[in-house]
């Protein structure tokens, strides 16, 4: 069974490179909204989505861009 959850994801400069860094939940997307928003002037980067998490294997999947700051990557490639 799997149910959404709501993420933000910071990046980082790596070897010349925007990849992901450090993960935190929010409890819905607005709350990931402000946490993304309050983060973006301290990184390079950082986008709050709403994830697929499967309950029985913590796999997440179908991530939906809910806002984004500053430089990212596209998490789903």
């Amino acid at each position: 069974m799997a149910s959404e959850k709501f993420i933000v994801l910071q990046f980082k400069k790596n070897r010349g490179q925007i990849v992901p860094g450090e993960m935190r939940q929010a409890s819905n997307a607005v709350s990931a909204e402000k946490i993304a928003a309050a983060m973006a002037p301290r990184v390079i980067g950082v986008a709050a989505y709403s994830v697929m998490v499967d309950e029985e294997t913590g796999d997440m999947a179908s991530p939906r861009l809910i806002s984004q700051h500053g430089e990212t990557t596209d998490i789903a490639a």
